[in-house]
């Protein structure tokens, strides 16, 4: 009979198998990604569409950036000014005197049973002239002036939808390279599982698609009764092998002001948590696959290290150390993220925390609110 130190080593080389597997099944697409060069370019009219609610300081300091865009074809920048009480609105006044490019749509009257952000968004893509969408937050900024011109770029033929990536400002202190981790964290999934044909999320922060797909997936009428989902839902609904490309150029990324307490960041993390029980089957078991073997890793090997042989534990975390490593070294380069890889072992670890901290969040009915 199979004695229980033994299942416990078989445990940890089952763990270490499956974390194995998608660093080198799927982490290792973004890792070693290189974007694959259009033989014919084409500039595409773009719709830059905004959504803001009592956004007066955020606007004033981030709108600017998506003012001044270097993109010499036609394009515009749509605000949604939703309900708000403080100065967005005056704030918008006078940009649009400078900005002929501006359109500012004033929102005086809640939504019924469409809570969170979906239906001024739905107003500004439907108030949008130009066919190809692309989608931030008013505490965005762009991280170059070619922003608009590169998300444009990563359209192909038979490109329906662009994935870009919306890092956090780098600054001092423990929280912000842990919220900085988490977003890198997410960043690899959704665009390793994006390249390996099994899209299933972007970022509200930097996103891209075109009024069609909007429009034939009858907006997010799917899942107008969820406030959030608004980004991350729409394109589980929506994104598919065939018409979903990433976009990684650093001048395509959109920069945002990090939370700066540890419960500001608790909250919004929480409330992201709450869409991804609406996601495809396939895209919660792959998810929560990768999850419970990170979660169940450390366990089991200080377990095996303690009950079993610590020399083959050692082994064993030397190897996937290594590999994983690897993967998030070349994939943190890609993402302007370096400065993190020393700390990557203590962040891996405290996933096993994090988990443990945000998993209720997937049972609990989503605040109602998006501000």
């Amino acid at each position: 009979m199979l004695n229980w130190q033994f299942l416990l080593f078989v445990a940890l080389c089952v763990a270490t198998g499956v974390q194995l597997f998608y660093h080198l099944f799927f982490f290792s697409r973004l890792a070693f990604y290189k974007a694959r060069q259009k033989t014919v370019s084409q500039t595409h009219p773009v719709s830059v569409v905004i959504c803001a609610r009592d956004e007066a300081e955020n606007l004033a300091t981030n709108l600017p950036g998506s003012l001044v865009q270097e993109y010499k074809t036609t394009h515009e920048v749509v605000v949604v000014n939703d309900n708000s009480f403080d100065d967005s609105k005056y704030v918008l006044e006078e940009f649009q005197r400078s900005f002929k490019q501006l359109q500012v749509v004033e929102l005086t009257q809640e939504a019924r049973m469409i809570p969170g952000k979906k239906f001024p968004l739905s107003i500004g893509i439907r108030t949008a002239k130009h066919e190809v969408l692309l989608l931030t937050d008013a505490d965005c900024v762009p991280a170059s002036e070619h922003w608009i011109n590169s998300m444009q770029d990563a359209y192909h033929e038979d490109t329906e939808i662009v994935l870009g990536y919306g890092p956090y400002h780098r600054q001092k202190g423990f929280l912000n390279k842990l919220i900085r981790w988490e977003t890198f964290h997410s960043a690899i999934q959704y665009l390793s599982y994006a390249l390996a044909g099994i899209p299933y999320m972007g970022v509200g922060r930097n996103l891209s698609y075109k009024k069609l797909v909007f429009f034939r997936h009858k907006g997010f009428s799917a899942h107008n009764n969820v406030p959030g989902g608004d980004d991350d839902l729409f394109i589980n609904a929506a994104a598919t092998r065939r018409n979903t490309r990433i976009n990684i150029d650093p001048s395509s990324f959109t920069l945002s002001k990090p939370a700066l307490s540890w419960q500001q960041w608790k909250t919004q993390k929480k409330r992201h948590y709450t869409t991804s029980k609406f996601y495809k089957p396939l895209h919660k078991f792959l998810l929560a696959f990768y999850a419970f073997s990170q979660f169940i890793f450390y366990p089991l090997l200080i377990a095996c290290a303690i009950v079993y042989d610590w020399r083959i534990a050692l082994v064993i975390f030397g190897g996937k150390t290594i590999i994983q490593g690897m993967m998030f070294y070349k994939a943190m380069v890609k993402l302007g993220e370096k400065d993190l890889f020393p700390f990557f072992l203590f962040f891996d670890l405290w996933m096993f925390v994090y988990y443990l901290v945000f998993a209720p969040a997937l049972a609990r009915k989503p605040k109602q609110s998006w501000k």
